[in-house]
């Protein structure tokens, strides 16, 4: 398609925003309609970059981590120089306690790319505070965090908007009228919309718009705490990245704990159940923060798949491309999908890896329509 058509973002959180600006930088006309930004889950995540930590097994998923990961310094150091807003980036590596010795210490290791055990007395010294039971951990030095929540998604908001990006706050798609092959309207609360080119990118709600895109809401819990004031220096330099629980320090003190895993469909709010599991687990891994003032709790939802695999790429139909589904991994692939799904839409230029998260593989046989 030519740059000068016009192109509907459909969702207005972390990954429309990322490729908002992305095909603005490469002189596309870009919209984006966003129902409501505070939903979006972006606003969830602890901003982990951790495509070694997760353990993802060798194959697509972990090169397409990886390669995001591989974008992600000068990706932010493009928003920050068009916005003049940090975005919370810090290389600060990822450490993973275990509470039982596994039956081997090696994993997968891509090159330049090193996973490090730590026996028990290794992880001990490296941070101090660990709780007794943690036995050994991997240590992945690659691996790093953004600040999301705070200042990633304000900074892409902010990039979009200074770039001429028009975003349509308060817009819901309430439907998409559509033909054999095309997409011909999007039916708002607002009206009708139309453009040469559609992108979903509406996280936990996308299957509510294309029911055949199998994308659902796994609803996560989380809070935070701060460092008292009496620590002289951060007790935590890298994130703790265990079972079932993840903590993740910011360079001003606040600290992130999360997160739940629940399949409860759109239900909201928070429970004592969830929160509990979240205090027990970082309490069981790092013991000295009992004693740490909570300062927030919060929940959201991510856009799961079947698989647990983004949907990337063709739809089908013509004119829409999808960019949904990226479960916990949203805030890592951000740069990655911006990338991969400009090039797609504006240069027709599909990338090799894109073939392994196609729609297709959950639609054998041809859509109904």
């Amino acid at each position: 398609m030519n740059a000068s058509d016009d192109i509907i973002i459909i969702g207005g959180g972390l990954i429309g925003l990322s490729l908002a600006v992305e095909l603005k930088l490469r002189g596309a006309h870009v919209t984006v309609l966003s129902r409501n930004f505070q939903e979006a889950a972006g606003h969830v995540a602890a901003g982990m970059l951790a495509p070694q930590a997760e353990v993802i097994p060798p194959g697509p998923m972990l090169e397409l981590g990886l390669r995001s990961r591989a974008l992600y310094r000068e990706w932010i150091s493009k928003l920050e120089e068009i916005t003049g807003l940090d975005t919370g980036y810090w290389h600060c590596g990822i450490l993973a306690p275990v509470y039982e010795i596994p039956d081997h210490t090696e994993l997968y290791q891509p090159p330049n790319s090193p996973a490090i055990w730590l026996d028990q007395q290794a992880i001990h010294k490296h941070q101090p505070g660990l709780g007794v039971e943690v036995v050994g951990g991997w240590w992945f030095p690659q691996d790093a965090q953004v600040d999301n929540r705070r200042y990633l998604v304000k900074a892409l908001q902010t990039a979009s908007q200074q770039l001429g990006v028009q975003i349509l706050e308060g817009v819901e798609v309430e439907a998409i009228a559509r033909n054999s092959k095309t997409i011909e309207a999007l039916q708002t609360n607002q009206g009708a919309i139309t453009g040469s080119h559609y992108i979903l990118t509406a996280g936990a709600w996308s299957g509510q718009l294309l029911p055949q895109v199998p994308v659902y809401p796994r609803k996560g819990q989380m809070l935070s705490l701060k460092v008292p004031e009496s620590f002289e220096s951060l007790p935590l330099k890298q994130v703790l990245f265990g079972t079932e629980i993840y903590i993740v320090p910011r360079r001003d003190g606040l600290i992130v704990i999360g997160a739940t895993l629940e399949d409860v469909g759109f239900s909201v709010g928070l429970t004592p159940d969830g929160v509990q599991t979240l205090l027990a687990g970082a309490i069981r891994i790092y013991p000295v923060l009992r004693d740490f003032p909570i300062q927030e709790f919060w929940w959201g939802f991510r856009p799961t798949t079947p698989d647990l695999l983004p949907i990337l790429g063709t739809s089908p139909f013509d004119n829409l491309t999808l960019a949904v589904g990226h479960y916990r991994n949203g805030i890592l692939l951000a740069p990655i999908t911006a990338k991969l799904i400009a090039e797609s839409v504006l240069d027709q230029k599909s990338d090799p890896l894109l073939e392994y998260f196609a729609w297709e593989r959950f639609s054998p046989a041809p859509l109904q329509r």
